[in-house]
């Protein structure tokens, strides 16, 4: 199993700002769907882990932006785990615009959570196995 999945994505015509860029917003998106990807890759699709009782909630996430992505551009979301907790875990993402230029680094940090809306969980093996072992996309 890779430790880095990328998910590929074209930029669409509604996801361009006033400035001719994709809005700030849209990222966030795209991580979300390059996150579901990954477990998916990894053997745990979404509707899985909600039938094993678990789903995650977003408590924190970063975006440093380097340049803008424009419509009409192939680019690709890498992820990979960053850090694993005992009820949370972290993904990097990074934007490659073509594959290969970092138009974008981001990090979020989700907490697991009782799909019934019970609160927190501790993480575990099923999810633990799927996140593998860490392999942050950056330096801290």
């Amino acid at each position: 199993m890779s430790d880095v999945l990328t998910f590929p994505l074209t930029v669409r015509y509604m996801e361009v700002d006033a400035q001719g860029v994709v809005f700030n917003a849209w990222y966030l998106t795209y991580f979300d769907e390059a996150m579901s990807a990954f477990l998916t890759a990894r053997g745990l699709p979404y509707a899985k882990m909600i039938e094993a009782g678990y789903d995650v909630q977003l408590v924190r996430s970063e975006i440093d932006w380097r340049s803008g992505l424009r419509w009409q551009d192939t680019a690709e979301v890498a992820v990979s785990t960053a850090r694993i907790g005992r009820t949370s875990f972290a993904l990097d993402f990074e934007v490659r615009r073509d594959g290969h230029e970092v138009t974008c680094s981001g990090r979020t940090v989700y907490v697991l959570i009782a799909a019934d809306g019970s609160g927190k969980r501790e993480i575990p093996e099923l999810i633990a196995d799927v996140l593998g072992d860490p392999a942050p996309l950056r330096a801290d």
